[in-house]
């Protein structure tokens, strides 16, 4: 990893701790009224999303909204023997009575042996530090995301990060090969779409 990388990603996971709560619920009210819009949002049955964490956009309020339009919601749980994501279905009741358990990361997964394949999903919903004009998302540095989305040979569900307005840097970052790109990107005050 280069040195500008490492430190992009110890100033942008600075500036997201130092958000604070009334930002953090009104974020994520601005977030859901543009994700409401959006078409694969709309025509999507089975939605991957994350339990927010780390000052992450929050994601309660977006997953109750699923729920609400009947739509079949997935969290991740990090599968231990690839490093790879699997897809849990949970059931509303599962999410409002918080039935999940603390990864050692530091993020809450379902509480589950075995989930569904990434290409089970038509829209996912990803957390990131930094995305650019073009679709290049800088994750945590695990590697969670790419490593799954590369194993979707066939059908990939239609990626959408979820971004504070500051997470949209103005220069082009470095895409390495197993990097996998955006199809859109929502923050607060924008929807953008990116060709691939």
């Amino acid at each position: 990893m280069s040195i500008e990388l490492a430190q992009l990603r110890k100033q942008l996971r600075k500036q997201r701790r130092q958000i604070s709560a009334y930002q953090q619920q009104q974020s994520e009210l601005k977030i859901l009224q543009r994700l409401r819009c959006v078409p694969e949002f709309k025509h999507a049955t089975r939605v991957g999303i994350y339990l927010h964490a780390f000052g992450e956009i929050q994601t309660l309020k977006i997953i109750e909204y699923c729920f609400h339009q009947k739509k079949t919601v997935y969290l991740p749980m990090i599968c231990n023997m690839n490093q790879r994501l699997l897809w849990v279905k949970v059931s509303r009741n599962q999410f409002q009575n918080k039935r999940f358990s603390h990864h050692p990361l530091g993020m809450q997964e379902p509480m589950a042996t075995r989930g569904q394949h990434v290409s089970h999903l038509d829209l996912l919903l990803m957390p990131l530090l930094a995305c650019d004009p073009y679709g290049t998302r800088i994750g945590m540095g695990g590697g969670f995301y790419d490593k799954t989305l590369a194993s979707a040979r066939y059908h990939r569900p239609f990626r959408l990060g979820l971004a504070h307005h500051f997470q949209l840097v103005p220069q082009r970052l470095i895409r390495e090969k197993w990097d996998q790109p955006l199809d859109g990107l929502l923050t607060p005050q924008q929807h953008l779409r990116f060709k691939r």
